[in-house]
């Protein structure tokens, strides 16, 4: 049963690769794929039973996903000390901006059209 799921996935996967490959190089595959995952899905109005058996399955591991982030932030811990300072300001400047622009997109996607003067 999970084998269909795991194929779907892998093939959305692939599609988003030829995609990119040819028509987008600038974009990842996989993200692609998923863009075209969530377009058939959406599509289809709904998931089937075997894609939801393999999603459950990859969430619930989701978290061994940081375990190599974890070893490189121990691994460069003196270049990280030695620019703490850099990559504070970096971090800060960046939230920022990204609260900022967030705010104006809301506030220009939740504009009310204008009434019709009577």
């Amino acid at each position: 049963m999970m084998i269909s799921g795991l194929v779907q996935i892998l093939l959305f996967q692939s599609l988003g690769e030829l995609v990119s490959k040819f028509a987008l190089p600038t974009l990842p595959g996989p993200v692609i794929g998923l863009v075209l995952l969530i377009i058939w899905l959406v599509l289809r109005k709904g998931i089937n039973h075997e894609l939801a058996m393999v999603a459950d399955g990859f969430s619930q591991y989701l978290g061994l996903l940081f375990v190599p982030a974890a070893v490189g932030m121990v691994l460069f811990l003196p270049q990280l000390k030695a620019n703490a300072l850099a990559i504070v300001s970096a971090l800060v400047a960046s939230v920022i901006l990204t609260i900022a622009t967030s705010a104006v997109v809301v506030r220009f996607l939740s504009a009310k059209p204008k009434e019709a003067e009577q």
